[in-house]
């Protein structure tokens, strides 16, 4: 699996993140080059409302990352009535790095995984209350399935970014069926208990 340029070992997450981003630019630029601003335009249109989770520089730190990486290559282009403007395409080595990642069929750490560790832990070590954290967790996926309801609503009939948000919507109401279920076990396990 393709590791993220420049990402650091410690957190995975923000490790993940970035590579999804360098994964996407790179995928971006393997029609033709593109300048910063195109390629945070693209990423805009196809993320919808998600996009504003990116910050506005990430785009042009992850591209000088993967430049000084080699996948990428910057060249200066003169306007005449403007300031030059970088312009990026992708190396051989980075086409061959979006051709991988096409090809990658893993997904990132599923969240029932950590989230279900964390219970055992609390039950455990009787550091918490395993279904008030499931409860807790619940009205917290609740609040997330309301948000991306409406964002998908407000997408306009045949945007990219709805397909997008329809999957967050399925996979936000997938994970509150199994928080059901977690609900379930751990408050049969407390009624065991006693």
């Amino acid at each position: 699996m393709p590791r993220a340029v420049g990402a650091a070992s410690k957190e995975p997450s923000h490790g993940y993140q970035l590579r999804v981003v360098q994964e996407i630019l790179l995928a971006l630029l393997a029609k033709d080059a593109s300048h910063g601003y195109q390629l945070r335009a693209r990423l805009q249109l196809a993320l919808g409302p998600l996009a504003e989770a990116l910050n506005a520089g990430q785009v042009y730190v992850t591209l000088a990352r993967l430049d000084k990486a080699g996948l990428v290559r910057a060249e200066h282009v003169g306007q005449s009535d403007r300031p030059d403007r970088k312009v990026y395409e992708l190396t051989e080595e980075g086409r061959a790095r979006v051709m991988a990642w096409l090809d990658d069929t893993s997904w990132p750490k599923p969240a029932p995984a950590e989230f279900h560790l964390k219970l055992v832990a609390a039950a455990t070590a009787g550091l918490g209350d395993p279904v008030r954290i499931v409860d807790v967790q619940r009205h917290a996926v609740l609040a997330n399935l309301a948000e991306a309801q409406r964002a998908a609503l407000a997408q306009p009939d045949g945007a990219v970014a709805g397909l997008l948000l329809e999957g967050v919507v399925l996979r936000l109401q997938a994970d509150l069926q199994w928080l059901e279920a977690c609900a379930r076990y751990w408050s049969s396990m407390t009624t065991k208990g006693r």
